[in-house]
């Protein structure tokens, strides 16, 4: 049975980002007086002194496949073993999905997301002890937060990686980003918002705004309609896509390699990791305060290694080989640790990124249910980038552009305000129509060959008819089932009753087997011992929550059974 909301003293949640990882916490008595008075913790980098509310999401394990470190911690020590010459056979992972370490190695997916977020776990309920001593695991409510466009498996996943780090599955929910930040934002104080001078209220009932979730990897965007109690409904289904902040780090790492060559990174990399480390670390700083508008240079400093290695293989100063190229010749200078680079050519590393979000941008406002939504909510580590904001404020002078205080954490502090009241989405859209495979009375020159069988009391039956039970686009509300039917096993034997389900993105799809359709799982309802095949299931699936949820019960009883979904047959 889930826990009670009477017996969670703690919501603690955990935000696994792309490029940054971190967590929140309150306790309920905390929460009833102030919504908004969450704890965050505070990483430290060992080089340079860096301070951050979120650590790098890079995980360490030793030659043994064992688990070693996280964050800032797997950074500095893979950083000590390559200077060492002692990082072979090391498994070094960054971003936590390339699960492809530099050198090519692999280790599983769920091994490196559930070593990870026990790593988190562990760190999170140390630091809630230190706060109150006592402080129980069992009467701790769990948040995970996922990207809004991730599919049901993907969530699944995450799912049960969380329950090999251990937390349990009844203490656990997820949350959608984008959602979440938009909760917090509800409760934080009007000062707090950048965008709401001149008496602007965002959140009036009735309001329309579009939450823009600039991660460091992905672009979540989801447009939400206030309602009554606080409660939020979807306007449009979630979606974005990969133009986060990563996208500039490579654009600076392109530019980098443009001037020294793909050979000299690689080896600066290789011999001087400590250093490479440091020197992406300076740009994320970098990245985060840059301004646009002013002629001011962009300046980071760069090991003094880099250009050595660079005179080394190419014969060359390094000032003399950018001299040599005609688009950053008296653009780009490099004296000694510095790397000078003009205010027009350090803006072009933010122009792919920030084009591929306005555009997207540009064509929701085309759809009929975003037209008329004047405001935009900027949250998410990306969103504190002057250059991001100033593009979209200059591309939608005609909306209103709200960007709360430290919009990284809007999302993890979000998560924990959803944990203890996560009834606050009422509304959400149909993502995919969803649909069963199922089998109907063969009708010549109307269904394909291919389809027809013979039944064993010699029916003719067409195989892999789509029956859709939602329909993408639909507005699906919280706790409303869009399926009901009656199930039964097919024989005396059996003790379990499979439901495969199935997605389009079409409306009407006609066969499981259409381009459009893919299988996303099987229900499997787990049946007592029985006599006969006469027993009835009474079926319910419910699409407006974060997961997909699945209830059965005997129609003659109402004795509930074990229903689980599984996305990952």
């Amino acid at each position: 049975m889930a826990m009670s909301m009477r017996s969670c003293l703690l919501v603690a949640a955990i935000d696994f980002g792309t490029t940054y990882s971190g967590y929140a916490f309150s306790f309920r008595n905390d929460y009833e007086n102030d919504p908004c008075k969450i704890s965050t913790p505070v990483w430290n980098a060992g080089s340079r002194g860096l301070v951050s509310p979120k650590a790098p999401t890079c995980a360490l394990f030793d030659t043994h496949k064992r688990f070693h470190s996280f964050g800032y911690e797997a950074e500095d020590k893979y950083a000590d073993l390559a200077a060492d010459n002692e990082a072979d056979g090391w498994y070094y992972f960054r971003r936590n999905f390339e699960l492809e370490t530099d050198d090519g190695k692999t280790l599983s997916a769920m091994l490196v997301f559930s070593s990870c977020l026990k790593y988190i776990v562990d760190h999170l309920f140390k630091t809630c002890q230190d706060r109150i001593s006592g402080t129980e695991r069992t009467k701790i409510r769990w948040v995970l937060t996922v990207p809004a466009n991730w599919n049901d498996a993907a969530k699944q996943f995450m799912r049960e990686a969380a329950e090999k780090a251990d937390i349990p599955g009844d203490q656990l929910l997820i949350t959608l980003e984008p959602e979440a930040a938009s909760i917090f934002c509800q409760h934080m104080p009007i000062r707090m918002l950048s965008g709401t001078e001149g008496g602007f209220q965002p959140f009036q009932l009735g309001s329309r705004y579009l939450v823009l979730d600039a991660g460091g990897g992905t672009i979540d965007i989801t447009v939400h309609e206030v309602m009554g109690d606080r409660e939020l409904r979807e306007l449009h289904r979630a979606c974005g896509g990969d133009w986060g902040g990563t996208k500039v780090d490579k654009a600076f790492a392109d530019l980098l390699t443009d001037i020294v060559g793909n050979d000299v990174m690689r080896e600066f990399d290789k011999k001087d990791k400590s250093d490479f480390i440091d020197l992406f670390r300076e740009f994320e700083v970098k990245k985060r305060s840059f301004k646009p508008g002013k002629k001011d240079k962009m300046n980071i400093r760069v090991s003094i290694a880099l250009a050595e290695i660079c005179k080394a293989k190419r014969g060359k100063e390094i000032n003399d080989i950018i001299a040599s190229k005609p688009k950053y010749k008296d653009r780009i200078t490099w004296p000694g640790d510095k790397l000078r680079i003009e205010h027009d050519v350090a803006t072009e590393l933010f122009q792919e990124s920030c084009n591929a979000i306005v555009e997207h941008l540009k064509s929701l406002f085309n759809e009929p249910e975003v037209q008329d939504v004047t405001t935009i909510l900027m949250v998410g580590g990306y969103s504190e980038s002057p250059i991001l904001q100033d593009f979209v404020k200059t591309n939608f002078k005609q909306k209103k552009i709200i960007i709360p205080a430290d919009p990284d954490l809007a999302v993890v502090k979000g998560a924990v305000i959803f944990g203890h009241n996560h009834d606050r989405i009422a509304e959400r859209i149909c993502r995919y129509t969803y649909g069963m495979r199922v089998s109907v009375p063969f009708i010549h020159d109307e269904h394909p060959l291919e389809k027809l069988y013979i039944t064993d009391q010699g029916e003719e039956q067409c195989s892999d008819v789509f029956f859709k039970f939602a329909e993408i686009g639909d507005p699906v509300r919280r706790g409303e089932p869009q399926y009901e039917g009656t199930h039964q096993p097919a024989n005396c034997e059996q003790d379990y009753i499979s439901i495969p389900i199935y997605a389009s993105t079409e409306n009407d799809p006609v066969y499981v087997t259409d381009k459009s359709c893919i299988y996303m799982g099987t229900i499997h309802i787990h049946l007592e011992k029985t006599v006969g095949n006469d027993r009835q299931i009474f079926v319910q699936i419910y699409l407006g929550g974060t997961e997909i949820e699945v209830k059965a019960e005997e129609k003659n009883t109402g004795k509930a059974v074990s229903a689980t979904f599984n996305f990952l047959d």
